[in-house]
């Protein structure tokens, strides 16, 4: 792979307008190669050019002899063609500037056009990374202030009577460090005893400098090598231990200074909050609320100590990408350019900062110890998570059930031609009864099946998805597993399917085969199984955070309103169908008579009625979500958004009233707020949703930034909402074909609503990492568990 390819690959999605502009500066070097082409002298006949390499002056040598008869000032000066220097600017940071010497040569230009874009791209990258740095530093002693009170909340759990020695404490130290080096002293070579002793105290020194690092190196090791020398006694440790703030426990005055921070996640959280209870709550020193308190800061840990790691990457790949530009720029101009600007860039704060690495070296260590008791393997799992590795079961077994689900669906139409099925009395008792319960699986895969391209694209187009959605890293479903488990589904109800296909009645019973009739509700009731399993398996993390996100949305407004929340429920909007067939589960084996076919669901009262709810439930979970972010961000788009999703609920309820009772008023009515409902739903997904139709954009009718490449692909997916938006159409249009029965009509309708849904994914969760890489935003806001007092009063 070429490094352009690896340098993009390797980059961080949110970060990319940050980074050095490789391409670009490539793209000027090709125009100096194209230049220097151009002039350069007719090439000899083909006879001479044998006689020309063979026979050419060797002068390589006497080059280099030359330069190295040069003294070094002599060889700055005569043989460097540039030089370069660092300027303040008006805000005080500090920028670099290339002085290029050969621009009297032909062709100087176009290299002085070169440096003055490097220079560009290396001051951008620069100013990020230290603004970046800053950031890290400032979440560092934030941190650090969270650590500080976590050791003193434990304290006070684990020794609540407060009968608490320092002296004693101290003197057990000193005797546990007494004894560790007397086994060193008597189990290693007296070479490997000096490292080891120095490597101890260096280690509690480190971690007793949370804030800044002690570089105060001279005479240090002087300092240590007596130490080393000196019998290491109880008393001579006390004096040391007392020395290093590090070793001391946390004192318990900080508790005074500190409370709760609850944040509105929960109902009770959310009901306090609308009654104005204050948002910080006194501390209660139990067992549960420091497991609550240290699952928090393990949170934060890991988030911040992913952040280091970003930040690592992001500087070594930037100086990676100049000295890999440099090398080119000397193999195409012949010059020796390459060694002064890389000088420059490792002595400039992206390469010789070391504050990240160091604060990688102080989160290891402080994980490690406070959080897995010592257990560096265990704890180096957590903080840096191995990739998910594609495993070729999951993508043969996605294939062998692909096959599967063609051969069932081809059998399936091969056994309904050729038994002339659709031809039979009983064919119309079975689209009214055992089609709509088979046909909410068919919704499901489908469903299915577009989530996975969905993700195929987005990773195609480096769209981070996982970040988005707030998957935890290393157990996201990939388009493999999601391929699985749709084709799965599919091979099980298809297998249902021709299972009970067969129209034959009992002449005796009049009744079907019960098994066969209840194959469906068995299939359901292993889907529910195996989706509440709570056994670690059939990706048990992802089960978790669907139901979570599904509990959300039903308890809304009383949870915070988060990305995946609102996103799965806007899937359900386009499952109304699916929703209204577990109904009918429930209507149809609850009273129905199913060994017959039989039911009188919709002649039923309460099943109309809850028809109505089952249509709604999906939309007012949205509109309550959009009136808690109403209420939180004070955001009147989400008002808005709200007015829209209520246009919505008016409308279902019409359309399905006007499909109960075919009266002109109802159909008026349904037309009215259904075209208000759809025009305001196609005009959010177009402009808010996917923040296309931007006049003044450099795209025009898009927005500025793109993730796919071809510009038709945008209109098309325009063109596709606005027609598959208004597929309710049939419902108040009530179209008829004779070649189709009235609930296959509704569920290829409710299919189109299912892939224009699939359709709006893709866009959607692409303007959001759009929205992120405009504000570099990489990185999720981990709430702390803690609030201090002074932080309040330094707001205020």
């Amino acid at each position: 792979m070429k490094f352009g390819k690896e340098y993009t690959s390797q980059m961080v999605p949110e970060w990319q307008e940050a980074y050095m502009d490789y391409n670009l500066l490539k793209t000027l070097l090709k125009e100096i190669q194209r230049f220097k082409l151009r002039n350069k002298p007719s090439p000899t006949p083909s006879g001479l050019r044998r006689k020309l390499t063979l026979y050419r002056a060797f002068s390589g040598l006497t080059q280099q002899r030359h330069y190295q008869q040069l003294t070094p000032s002599e060889q700055d000066i005569e043989s460097q063609p540039i030089m370069v220097h660092s300027v303040n600017n008006h805000d005080g940071s500090e920028k670099y500037e290339t002085t290029f010497r050969m621009t009297s040569e032909e062709g100087g230009e176009y290299e002085l056009v070169y440096f003055k874009r490097l220079d560009d791209e290396f001051n951008k990258v620069g100013k990020f990374y230290r603004s970046k740095v800053e950031e890290v530093l400032k979440e560092a002693a934030m941190l650090n202030k969270q650590m500080d009170a976590l050791i003193a909340f434990r304290i006070k759990v684990e020794n609540p009577t407060g009968s608490f020695d320092r002296s004693v404490e101290m003197t057990r130290l000193a005797s546990d460090v007494a004894s560790s080096s007397a086994v060193l002293a008597a189990s290693t070579p007296r070479g490997a005893k000096l490292n080891r002793k120095v490597s101890m105290v260096m280690e509690v020194i480190e971690e007793s400098s949370t804030h800044h690092e002690q570089s105060d190196d001279d005479g240090s090791n002087d300092d240590q090598e007596e130490q080393v020398k000196q019998t290491v006694k109880p008393k001579v440790e006390v004096q040391k231990l007392k020395n290093i703030t590090g070793t001391r426990p946390a004192p318990l005055e900080v508790l005074d200074r500190v409370q709760f921070n609850h944040t509105h996640e929960t109902p009770r959280s959310t009901i306090k909050g609308v009654l104005n209870f204050p948002g910080h709550a006194e501390l209660n020193f139990s067992r549960k609320n420091l497991n609550k308190v240290e699952e928090q800061l393990k949170r934060s840990f890991i988030e911040f100590y992913r952040k280091l790691r970003l930040l690592k990457s992001y500087s070594f790949l930037n100086t990676l990408a100049f000295s890999k530009i440099m090398k080119k720029y000397d193999k195409i101009t012949s010059r020796d350019a390459a060694k002064a600007y890389m000088k420059m860039v490792d002595n400039s704060h992206l390469g010789s900062s070391d504050e990240v690495t160091k604060l990688m070296d102080r989160v290891e260590k402080t994980f490690t110890k406070h959080f897995y008791n010592s257990n560096r393997n265990k704890a180096m799992s957590i903080l840096r998570p191995k990739a998910k590795r594609e495993r070729h079961r999951v993508t043969f077994s996605t294939g062998f059930l692909a096959g599967c689900t063609a051969a069932l669906i081809l059998a399936l139409i091969l056994i309904v031609r050729t038994r002339h099925i659709l031809q039979t009395p009983g064919s119309t008792k079975y689209m009214d009864t055992l089609f709509p319960l088979n046909s909410l699986y068919g919704f499901v895969v489908l469903h299915l099946l577009m989530y996975a391209a969905n993700i195929y694209y987005w990773r195609r187009y480096r769209v981070n998805h996982s970040f988005i959605f707030g998957f935890k890293q290393g157990i996201e479903l990939g388009y493999n597993q999601v391929l699985l488990l749709g084709f799965g589904l599919a091979v099980l109800a298809l297998g249902g399917v021709l299972v009970n296909l067969d129209m034959q009645i009992d002449p005796q019973t009049k009744d079907y085969q019960t098994f066969t009739e209840l194959i469906p509700l068995i299939l359901l009731l292993v889907v529910i199984a195996i989706l509440l399993c709570p056994i670690n398996i059939f990706y048990r993390s992802s089960r978790v955070f669907f139901l979570i996100c599904l509990f959300h949305c039903i308890c809304a407004p009383l949870y915070k309103v988060t990305l995946p929340d609102f996103f799965l429920a806007d899937q359900f909007t386009s499952q109304v169908q699916a929703l209204r067939d577990l109904e009918f589960y429930i209507c149809y084996y609850g009273w129905g008579d199913f060994k017959h076919r039989e039911n009188t669901c919709n002649k039923s009262s309460v099943f109309i009625t809850f028809s109505f709810i089952i249509a709604v439930i999906p939309y007012w979970s949205r509109f309550l979500q959009c009136l808690r972010r109403l209420f939180e961000e004070k955001d009147p788009m989400q008002g808005y958004n709200g007015l829209k999703y209520f246009l919505t609920i008016i409308a279902v309820c019409l359309r399905t009233a006007y499909s109960l009772n075919k009266s002109t008023a109802w159909n008026v009515l349904a037309w009215i707020f259904s075209i208000f409902a759809a025009v305001a739903s196609t005009y959010w997904d177009l402009v808010i949703d996917w923040g296309l139709l931007q006049k003044e954009s450099k795209n025009r009718w898009l927005r500025d930034k793109l993730a796919v490449p071809h510009k038709s692909v945008y209109f098309i997916a325009m063109v596709l909402n606005v027609l598959l938006r208004f597929a309710w159409l049939q419902t108040v249009l009530n179209f008829k074909f004779s070649f189709l029965h009235k609930q296959a009509l509704t569920t290829i309708v409710a299919c189109l609503e299912i892939i224009r849904r699939g359709i709006w994914n893709f866009f959607r969760v692409e303007n959001e990492h759009l929205t992120n890489v405009g504000k570099y935003r990489a990185f999720k806001s981990v709430p702390l568990p803690f609030n201090y007092e002074e932080d309040e009063d330094k707001e205020e």
